[in-house]
């Protein structure tokens, strides 16, 4: 019994892949009107039909291979391009995975209902049904995973660009850029400061670069260094880095740790750093008058 039992879930799956493929107009056109399919094809319903096919056509390469449970199963790649798309965009409309894939189990309603209406044997019918249960629950799986990647995928972009938005470069002169840094400063914004500092030196062709650190709370031996390996990748490009803005906590903190700056050119604040690049490249800087004082 156990042997015969063995040997008919293989015969099943393939069944179900042939129904599978026989039905997929129809399918297809029942999913068209799903959730998950009409909130993303919002202009073309013959788009969202087409992409059903697509998917079922993947779901019917799964089933007749008999890997039913395999998250790895070869069609299912399909799926996690075409339904990985769609969960994507659900994910950025602010649905949960837990949510989507509810959306992907609902795909499953009308899927069964063709099944009772073509299988006159009940128990034909019921054995490609428990089927169909396992394959839609394994591609709840597939869903899920592919959503949770697409999440963390986007988040570390996000990421990316509030670093580098909070890290912008500025001209502040012809061949004189500047990066004005405000807050706390850890390896991965380090190297987004150097990065973008480097680009820019490029673009504006500049010959002084300022790092201001006025706005950082607290600098550590790794950010100290990061600020330092900054510093011979701006000379290596061919310009001069000034850091600006070293507050007395932060001097106190670098010659606590042992670091040496001595190679390096600092000025109190960045007005004082843009007058010595100014006066680098030969334009005179007045000082300006004090308050309340009368031009002679």
């Amino acid at each position: 019994m156990q042997v015969a039992e063995h040997d008919t879930a293989p015969d099943t799956a393939k069944e179900l892949g042939a129904f599978l493929e026989r039905r997929r107009e129809q399918i297809a056109q029942r999913w068209a009107d799903a959730a998950l399919f009409r909130t993303v094809f919002t202009v073309s319903r013959d788009e969202a039909v087409e992409a059903g096919k697509s998917v079922v056509d993947a779901l019917a390469d799964v089933a007749r291979s008999g890997r039913l449970e395999d998250v790895d199963a070869p069609g299912f790649g399909t799926v996690r391009d075409q339904l990985g798309r769609m969960a994507a965009a659900r994910a950025r409309a602010g649905f949960t995975p837990v949510q989507i894939a509810g959306e992907v189990a609902d795909l499953r309603e009308p899927v069964t209902a063709l099944l009772r209406t073509e299988f006159q044997d009940a128990e034909r019918a019921n054995a490609c049904a428990q089927a169909l249960a396992v394959l839609t629950a394994t591609l709840r799986l597939v869903i899920m995973e592919t959503t949770v990647s697409a999440g963390e995928e986007l988040i570390a972009r996000q990421r990316q660009q509030l670093l580098e938005v909070a890290t912008p470069v500025i001209k502040l002169w012809d061949g004189v850029v500047a990066v004005p840094l405000i807050g706390t400063l850890d390896s991965a914004r380090s190297q987004v400061v150097m990065e973008s500092l480097l680009e820019a030196i490029v673009d504006q062709r500049a010959a002084y670069a300022i790092l201001d650190i006025t706005g950082v709370p607290t600098v550590d031996s790794l950010v100290a260094q990061h600020l330092m390996k900054t510093v011979a990748a701006a000379r290596l490009m061919g310009a001069e880095c000034i850091v600006s803005g070293i507050r007395p906590a932060i001097a106190q903190t670098i010659v606590h740790l042992g670091i040496d700056l001595g190679s390096i050119i600092t000025r109190a604040g960045l007005a004082d750093a843009l007058a010595y690049a100014l006066t680098q490249q030969g334009i005179v800087v007045s000082p300006r008058p004090a308050t309340g004082a009368s031009p002679r």
